[in-house]
């Protein structure tokens, strides 16, 4: 009796049950993408221009992965290489992305292979044959058994449960893919945020530093005035509240400056003692003069937060196919040989001991339960599809969000240098002024106080500019899967 072509029997007829088998539950289908052609309604085709600089939007297929380069910051493109290169928050997502898919390889080979494993044992024995119902045998005394053999098992996937099963942990696959490209985004906006802020607050520090002295040297002006009796004390209090408010707000500006330093830093996994950041100014950036602008159809199939969304619905679709599964029956082959004997040089006698057998497992009285589990994997898979809508209308609100604050920023930055240049023209004017004897020193320090709180208030709204490119860059997306592979 040739054991091994009973096990090969079985398994091939195993086989071709599978083969004429069928998947039960739901295949998988992607939603449908956005309809929509644009973001907010009455999206301009051209930013107003301001500074002397008209973003224009242009369609696009695609977003560039490194959309900082943009900016033509070399050392905002440095310090991103590094950042993308030793951050802990990217090494993470990249250790659970191995782990899923060596998960999922592992639960492909078991459902592909028999399970096979290989025993041998030695084992010491004693029989009372009177136990047995032999009380005439005589006794044999305790002896020794050797054996060797394999245990073979394989479960038939005849209605497609494991194959669901196998279509979830690829969704966990692509799920963790995603979560690394989506951490990757984020840490990019991060980055580049973080390197914006640092450089408005550059600006903000160093024109309310102006601004102080300014005000100091109308404060010093005010004294000897009130030595001589020109003005009155109520006057010169006012001054000196001022000059200090002034002051007051530079100690917060530059704690808020450590702070980005602080955050460059970890960012790139360093230490904030450690931190070794460039010192970010406006002069360090330029305003990308076209931003592209993808349809919100391609938004859905580009940003990584919403694949990811589309990946727990694949994997809720599939869990779907695994509770439908568990209420057919099973079908599992389990086999074993082995050389059993006294003696271990008897051992290459050959197989003496085997047994093989198709087992059929059909769940008995658990119908209620086992439809209340379907049932409970069919919400939970609506829940996923209404997630991923979620995802979507979230991405594109960030999306016409960003276009609406470009348009605002745009008008700000426009009233902020007409404001700024009368104000110049104006300092220009009391200086001339003031070199012909027309005005006071007092009159001079005033306009030129408020030359500089104009060009603060220029500053800010450039930085907002920026920041709300970057806002927009980072909304649309990237090519992150490309990196990511």
């Amino acid at each position: 009796m040739n054991i091994v072509r009973y096990l090969f029997r079985a398994i091939a007829g195993g086989a071709l049950l599978c083969t004429a088998a069928c998947t039960v539950g739901p295949d998988y289908r992607a939603p449908d993408a956005p309809a929509s052609t644009r973001y907010p309604p009455g999206a301009p085709a051209v930013a107003t221009t301001a500074g002397g600089v008209t973003q224009r939007f242009v369609a696009a297929d695609d977003i560039r992965a490194d959309w900082w380069a943009m900016f033509a910051s070399p050392k905002l493109d440095a310090w991103m290489r590094d950042t993308l290169a030793a951050s802990p928050t990217l090494a993470q997502a990249r250790a659970a992305l191995v782990r899923a898919r060596e998960e999922r390889s592992a639960a492909a080979d078991a459902a592909t292979w028999p399970s096979a494993n290989l025993r041998a044992g030695i084992e010491r024995q004693r029989i009372d044959p009177a136990a047995l119902g032999f009380p005439q045998a005589p006794n044999p005394g305790p002896f020794t058994l050797y054996n060797v053999g394999v245990d073979v098992s394989y479960t038939f996937d005849v209605f497609g449960g494991t194959r669901r099963q196998l279509e979830g942990l690829a969704a966990d696959v692509d799920y963790q893919r995603f979560e690394l490209e989506a951490a990757q985004r984020m840490l990019a906006a991060n980055v580049v945020t973080t390197a914006l802020r640092q450089a408005s607050l550059a600006a903000q520090i160093d024109s309310l530093e102006r601004i102080v002295a300014s005000q100091r040297a109308t404060l010093a002006i005010a004294e000897q005035r009130f030595d001589l009796g020109a003005i009155a004390e109520v006057e010169l209090a006012n001054q000196r509240a001022l000059v200090a408010q002034s002051a007051a707000r530079l100690p917060p500006l530059r704690a808020e400056m450590a702070r980005t330093v602080h955050r460059l830093a970890i960012y790139a996994g360093r230490e904030p003692s450690q931190a070794d950041a460039p010192s970010f100014t406006l002069a360090d950036f330029t305003l990308p003069p076209e931003v592209p602008l993808t349809l919100p159809s391609q938004l859905a199939e580009r940003r990584p937060d919403v694949r990811a969304s589309e990946a727990l619905l694949r994997r809720a679709s599939a869990d779907v196919g695994v509770a439908t599964a568990n209420l057919y029956p099973k079908f599992s082959f389990a086999g074993n040989a082995s050389s059993t004997h006294g003696a271990l040089h008897d051992i290459g006698d050959g197989i003496n001991i085997w047994s093989i057998g198709l087992d059929l497992v059909q769940p008995l009285l658990r119908g209620p339960e086992l439809q209340a589990r379907k049932r409970a994997s069919i919400a939970a898979f609506d829940a996923a599809k209404a997630a991923y809508r979620d995802s979507v209308l979230h991405a594109l609100q960030n999306v016409a969000d960003a276009i609406r604050a470009l348009e605002a920023d745009a008008q700000t930055l426009a009233a902020r240098n007409d404001q700024a240049t009368a104000a110049t023209r104006a300092s220009d004017i009391t200086r001339q002024r003031y070199d012909l004897g027309g005005v006071s020193q007092l009159a001079l320090l005033d306009a030129e106080r408020t030359r500089l709180e104009s060009a603060l208030a220029r500053d800010e709204a450039v930085a907002a500019r920026y920041a709300d490119t970057a806002a927009l860059l980072d909304a649309l997306g990237g090519r992150w899967w490309e990196p990511a592979q």
